[in-house]
Formats: C-alpha cells, structure tokens, sequence
C-alpha cells in the first residue's frame, strides 16, 4: 500500500539552476521538479505538498521597494499570499488532473520572542541611505558588513496550520495538495478572537513538520539538492548520514554539524515529526522514490 507523503520543496527548487527567478526559470524548474512528484502518485502514494518562497517574496520585495514613492508598499503577509497562489498555479499547471491548491494561514504567537529581536533576512541588499527610507516606513533593517544593509523581520514558531482541515477535506476527495506555501502566511489571534497578518516569515521546513502532523502524513521528505545530510560537511571528514535514530541525529546537531541558514532547519523539522512517532527523510528531489523504501537519504523514525 501507498504512504501518505508530504513533500516540503525548497523555494530554491522553483527557480533556475543559477537561481534566476523569471517565470520562464520558475515555470521550468516546478514542471522538472512536478515529474518526481507524479512518479510517486503514480506508484500509489498520497502526496501533499508544501515549499519555500523566498526568492518569489523577495522578487515582490524589491518591486515593493523600487516603486515605494508611486504606490504604497504591501504588508509581507500580502507576499506570502501573492506567492503561494502563483507556485500554486505552476504546480498547478504542471502535475494536471486533480490537484488542489490551498492559501494556507499558520498561527504564530504574538508574544513569541523571535518579534522582541528580528533576526530573519529577506529581500536584497541595499545602501545605508535606502535603508533609512524604509525604516521610515516602519521595517527593521541590519547592517551586513560588506554586503550592505538587508531587512530582517521576525520568524516566529509555527503553532497551528489553520487551514490544514480544508486540505484534509480535498485529500479524502482525492486531490493532490499544495498547502502551507512558505511555510503559510502568518496570523495572530487578536484579543477579540478575530485573526491578523503580521509582518513575519515561518520557517518552511519548521511549518512542514507541524503541517506533516495535521495531515496525517506517515512520512516527511524534506526536498533538498544534496542526497542526505552530511556530517563533517565541509572537512575531510565529511561523510553523508543514512539511517540514524532521532537521538544520532540530535547529538549531531548538539554537535553542530548543520549549519543554521541551511540544512540546520531541515534536520530540525525532520527531529520534530519523528520524535512523534513519523518517519523523516532529507533528499534531493531526484532520489525521493528511493528514500521511500530506504535505500538513499537521511532517514530518521521507524
């Protein structure tokens, strides 16, 4: 029998193999990405996806800023929207018959610390004197040395993937689902019980694992361009994880083998679904069939 399996793609997978982000590259690279993806459906597994969005975010950034003296800049939970539905659609477009696609809220705590100190870069450099311009529109914006002045937000923990029970509705119809794109737009709960977006970015890989819980999946695959995870990446020592326990796994991550801008959040989120009992692997899109029935990937869970 199919597993219920719950893809989280990287916004970098959307884009081409130099990161260009056109929608030729865009359209291109989610029809190459939709084919491993229809491979699985096709072997009698229910997929849902889920993926990143940060060069779509930061393409809508920039327009956002360039155009900032002509037409008011939208909030950055507008972008997350904007841009699930545009991935929504190439995937859309791409995988065919019977594919759904969800605007997904996630719910994030207004008093998570993460909004005390944002720390979460998005968008692209620019010079002291335009960041200035924009923080007189309220955005938060660092200094990098030697690369400029980029803005960063906070990224608060995931709670709740609010929509979830709409994607479970269209899953039992037989839809494939996109659902949570970017990690879902972020919403806080007011104190009259109403929702607002606030100006944040959740973590993909993170959302992914609350998300993979919601859906009922029995396994997480967190897509990404290397076979596994390495330990050691980068010394001589390097060498890729296979099967691991959760507790392997965590004492490589204590021991800070994974770096925290990239895979450091992958392994992350695949601790979190297996410590409850799932099955996480971390691959590259290429080899998930593979990572499936265990023979390639950082496998971790039963």
């Amino acid at each position: 029998m199919g597993e219920r399996v719950l893809i989280a793609l990287g916004g970098n997978a959307m884009t081409g193999p130099d990161g260009n982000a056109s929608p030729d590259d865009q359209r291109q690279a989610v029809e190459r990405a939709m084919t491993h993806v229809a491979a699985l459906i096709s072997a009698g597994h229910q997929v849902i996806l889920t993926h990143g969005n940060g060069p779509q975010v930061g393409n809508l950034l920039l327009k956002n800023q360039l155009a900032a003296d002509v037409v008011p800049p939208v909030p950055l939970d507008w972008c997350g929207a904007q841009t699930q539905a545009t991935i929504g659609v190439l995937i859309l477009n791409a995988l065919g018959h019977r594919t759904a696609v969800v605007v997904t809220r996630t719910l994030v705590d207004a008093g998570d610390p993460a909004f005390l100190d944002p720390v979460k870069p998005i968008g692209r450099y620019f010079t002291e004197a335009e960041a200035r311009r924009f923080e007189e529109l309220g955005q938060t914006w660092r200094a990098f040395p030697g690369k400029g002045h980029r803005r960063v937000v906070a990224s608060p923990e995931p709670l709740e993937i609010l929509d979830a029970p709409a994607a479970l509705a269209l899953m039992d119809a037989g839809f494939t689902v996109v659902v949570a794109g970017g990690g879902g737009v972020p919403v806080v709960r007011r104190a009259d019980g109403s929702l607002g977006g606030v100006e944040a970015v959740v973590d993909k890989d993170t959302a992914a694992a609350v998300l993979a819980r919601a859906v009922q999946a029995t396994v997480l695959v967190v897509a990404t361009d290397v076979p596994s995870a390495v330990a050691g990446y980068g010394t001589p020592d390097a060498r890729p994880i296979g099967r691991v326990t959760v507790g392997e796994l965590r004492a490589f991550q204590e021991a800070g083998h994974f770096a925290s801008g990239s895979m450091g959040p992958k392994v992350e989120a695949a601790l979190r679904f297996a410590e409850r009992g799932g099955r996480a692997v971390i691959t590259s899109l290429e080899h998930i069939g593979e990572a499936l029935t265990g023979g390639v990937g950082t496998v971790v869970g039963r």
